[in-house]
């Protein structure tokens, strides 16, 4: 059996060596940190993803070691393959840096900028590409797309004015599910995820469109405004399912489940499992088990530090000790005051992981629960 061939390539002055086939992406990739370019429509679990945003633009300053000419436009990271002696710049170029900025302003045009009541701030990928690619203020004067909302089911909320047609969610639903009942409908400024005529997403593994979307176009409606993500905790867990790999990630708020997820790399791709296949999760475990004794807890997520889920997030379970009785002579603090007799929001009987939908202040009126 023949070795697989190698080839060369240099990425912001960063020599390696990646298998023959191996997209500029990818290689960057294997480099990490700022030499990886920004994707937004590229997933590496769904074939045929990629080309559609852009966002991974790069410029190739020599071809190859045979033909050593530049390429004469900025080429797509995700869907060019590598050559033996090729030379790419990403964060080294003015004409990259240009470009993306070009590219998150287009994507931003229509987009609302409805950062403070969308359930994805906090781990939205058009946000971060915002804030580190984006410009300060927009030029656009005219009147922003929007969309009527449909309805999508029981779980699975579509706010079809925040997306950004990356095609993720149709490529899940092709190749996970089997049974896809939604798509893309018309043309240009009018185009649209819909179904057209309204149906429920309810195959066994459509939840799994969620995790795909890089931004708030589909939420979990079982965890719509019931918290912010930096508030809770993400730790690894796993149970015996029968119809998946069953491990995920946990978001919780004290003892309470308030969201259950697919466990995600640091480019924010699900992650294969042990035996090298993708992690995908089923309907039951994402929506259908919030209860803490469901779940087999690993321990703490590892979250990066640029994010801000990171924001008092501890990933070792040593307690801090508590001072105060030591400084009090062993007398224990009293509480001066019970805070659930008067407040609205901290009752103790609301449990927020088994409201089957989103907290309002009809919840936590008093005078609608007597």
């Amino acid at each position: 059996m023949s070795e697989q061939q190698l080839f060369k390539v240099t990425i912001d002055n960063i020599t390696i060596e990646v298998p023959a086939g191996t997209t500029i992406l990818q290689a960057a990739r294997q480099v990490g940190g700022d030499v990886a370019p920004p994707a937004m429509c590229y997933y590496t679990p769904l074939e045929g993803s990629g080309g559609k945003c852009r966002t991974c633009l790069v410029e190739v300053s020599k071809g190859s070691e045979k033909d050593p000419r530049p390429m004469p436009k900025l080429v797509a990271s995700c869907r060019t393959t590598v050559m033996d002696g090729m030379e790419v710049k990403n964060i080294t170029s003015p004409r990259v840096k240009d470009a993306r900025a070009g590219v998150v302003e287009f994507l931003l045009l229509n987009h609302p900028l409805d950062c403070p009541v969308c359930d994805q701030a906090g781990e939205c990928h058009l946000q971060d590409l915002g804030y580190q690619h984006g410009s300060e203020g927009t030029r656009y004067e005219f009147k922003r797309r929007t969309f009527t909302k449909h309805s999508l089911g029981n779980y699975i909320q579509l706010h079809m004015t925040r997306c950004i047609l990356c095609y993720r969610c149709v490529f899940t639903a092709d190749q996970v599910t089997g049974k896809r009942v939604h798509g893309v409908l018309d043309r240009g400024d009018h185009a649209e995820i819909a179904t057209y005529i309204e149906k429920s997403l309810d195959n066994d593994f459509i939840g799994n469109v969620i995790d795909v979307c890089p931004v708030g176009a589909l939420t979990d409606k079982t965890f719509r405004f019931k918290n912010r993500v930096w508030f809770t905790k993400p730790v690894d867990a796993h149970c015996n399912c029968t119809k998946c790999s069953g491990k995920v990630t946990l978001w919780q708020r004290g003892n309470e489940v308030l969201r259950v997820t697919a466990r995600k790399d640091e480019w924010g791709e699900i992650k294969k499992t042990e035996d090298g296949k993708t992690g995908w999760i089923c309907n039951e475990c994402r929506f259908e088990r919030k209860n803490i004794n469901d779940w087999v807890i690993e321990g703490p997520t590892k979250v990066s530090r640029q994010s801000v889920i990171s924001a008092n997030h501890y990933e070792t379970l040593d307690k801090p000790q508590d001072t105060l009785v030591e400084v009090m002579g062993g007398r224990q603090p009293k509480m001066l005051m019970d805070i659930h007799s008067i407040s609205d929001v901290n009752q103790p009987g609301v449990h927020l992981s088994e409201l089957p939908g989103p907290a309002t202040g009809k919840t936590f009126n008093k005078n609608n629960q007597q």
